[in-house]
């Protein structure tokens, strides 16, 4: 085991100082695998944004429990411990006729036409929201909710929900297609640097292999270098991520300010970060164990 470990660190330094040998290359190298990372990381980034942004903008979908007018304080009551017992539902609240009416002639300005009537003709309401942000989920507890003793009708904004997740379930389509194919690429870039890595050593690898090397050994190198230059490729990315957004925040906080609430986009995650780091170190480490496997069939001593 304590040779294993060995070998591995000796690979790793010695990528390191070929790193440290070719600066110029090496960062060039990195930065095209950064922004190949950085626009499907970027692009999911956003698409999560623009779910907070859409929750601010419009509130999250609530449903409306319109109460039956032969609802007493009793029926209510019942309802309301009949709504607090549902798992799927994070918040409940009463809104009685009198105070509904209290917030129209507030929010719309409606009290000299509401004091002439006789008789207010606002319902009794609860209006619910759901654990869940789902369609779905949202829809399916509307319709268990329609069937409540006293409850006239549940009404839930359910286009607006829908066309939010569809939206969104686009983005996201859009963002996984688009990692597929920069991945793709950065394979191939990694693959390209490891071979010409490769035909650079190429005396040295038939040297080693006169000598007793096995393909492991020799091979060893060559994933150690791919799966650092992803990996820092992967941090580029995220340093390229984080200076687009604070570059576009201070246009997105005077857009928001127009609109009369706060909004600046937010960075990935730390469980994203590395994600990211984990996906572009695994990319290149593929790319060069392609590679390598191709090309060191090609190099045998003679």
């Amino acid at each position: 085991m304590r040779i294993w470990l060995i070998h591995h660190r000796q690979a790793a330094a010695l990528v390191l100082r070929q790193f440290a040998r070719t600066p110029v290359a090496t960062f060039l190298t990195m930065l095209v695998i950064a922004v190949s990372l950085s626009l499907p990381a970027g692009l999911y980034a956003l698409l999560k944004n623009v779910n907070d942004l859409a929750s601010l903008a419009h509130g999250e979908p609530q449903i409306t429990l319109v109460l039956a007018s032969s609802a007493n304080s009793s029926a209510i009551d019942d309802i309301r411990a009949r709504l607090q017992k549902y798992a799927d539902i994070a918040e409940v609240r009463f809104i009685s006729r009198e105070q509904g009416l209290q917030e129209l002639n507030k929010d719309v300005g409606l009290g000299e036409i509401t004091a002439g009537l006789e008789k207010n003709p606002l319902p009794d309401i609860f209006t619910v929201r759901s654990t869940h942000h789902d369609a779905e989920s949202i829809v399916r507890l509307q319709k268990e909710l329609q069937a409540l003793p006293k409850v006239d009708a549940a009404l839930l904004d359910e286009a607006w929900a829908k066309r939010l997740e569809a939206l969104l379930g686009l983005g996201q389509k859009a963002v996984l297609i688009l990692a597929i194919l920069l991945g793709f690429a950065l394979v191939v870039i990694t693959g390209n640097t490891v071979r010409l890595q490769i035909l650079s050593a190429r005396d040295e690898i038939e040297v080693s292999k006169l000598i007793g090397a096995t393909d492991p050994f020799v091979r060893r190198p060559f994933l150690y270098h791919g799966a650092l230059q992803g990996l820092c490729g992967g941090i580029l990315a995220w340093a390229i991520v984080a200076i687009t957004f604070h570059l576009l925040n201070d246009n997105v906080g005077k857009l928001t300010d127009l609109y009369s609430f706060s909004f600046l986009l937010t960075l990935p995650s730390t469980t994203d970060i590395a994600g990211l780091l984990i996906f572009g170190a695994l990319l290149g480490w593929l790319g060069a164990y392609l590679s390598v496997g191709r090309h060191l069939r090609e190099v045998e001593p003679h």
